[in-house]
């Protein structure tokens, strides 16, 4: 083949050639731009921003907060037009708390001071006027006193065989109504025997009331 042929036949196959390849990159340019590489995965949707409707996930509830939750609230029932008050609970008996003693000048003025604030500080549990021809029990008490009167010991000189409560009244009524003044410039013993006289109610009199 002559050398002018051969060379111009290289030159037709390296602009075929170039041809070619220029083809080839309009082709690429066009489909980078008209869309997604068809070698490159096309990007996942993203919950919330995804384009297509029928994707869309809706916005999870917000759940209410402590302070947004309504308070429960309780009723209270009003109170009835004219409604009696509640009545008052039942009391016991009365007990009377007792001023000052004088100080007695004798064992007798002892024994009825005694007998008297024995009265006067169970006004609901004693009685002054005469006594029942039967009574409910007869305790008798010894009573030893303080210098000051005030209690210092009791002892049980006769216990009666169904008074029981009658005899553990007649103490704490002693013990209630103490002191019964300075016996310090009385002879000793301080000590002075009370009989008590309990009726069907068991209200009690001092025997010393009864003497004078």
């Amino acid at each position: 083949m002559p050398c002018t042929e051969a060379n111009h036949l290289r030159a037709r196959r390296a602009a075929l050639l170039l041809a070619g390849l220029a083809a080839m990159a309009v082709a690429v340019a066009v489909l980078g731009c008209a869309g997604p590489s068809p070698f490159r995965p096309a990007p996942m949707p993203v919950a919330g921003h995804s384009s297509s409707p029928a994707l869309q996930l809706a916005p999870a509830a917000r759940p209410a907060s402590v302070s947004e939750a309504p308070a429960p609230t309780t009723a209270v029932p009003a109170p009835a037009v004219g409604a009696a008050p509640a009545a008052p609970a039942a009391w016991g008996p009365r007990y009377m708390q007792l001023g000052a003693p004088l100080a007695p000048r004798n064992a007798a003025e002892l024994r009825m001071q005694l007998a008297r604030r024995l009265v006067a500080a169970h006004p609901d549990t004693s009685y002054t006027s005469r006594a029942p021809d039967r009574l409910l029990a007869i305790p008798v008490l010894e009573i030893e006193l303080n210098a000051d009167g005030s209690v210092r010991n009791i002892a049980v000189l006769r216990k009666p065989s169904t008074g029981n409560e009658a005899t553990a009244l007649a103490i704490a009524a002693v013990r209630r109504a103490a002191p019964y003044g300075d016996v310090s410039k009385l002879p000793r013993p301080w000590k002075v025997v009370e009989t008590f006289l309990f009726d069907d109610e068991l209200r009690f009199k001092p025997r010393t009331l009864d003497t004078n």
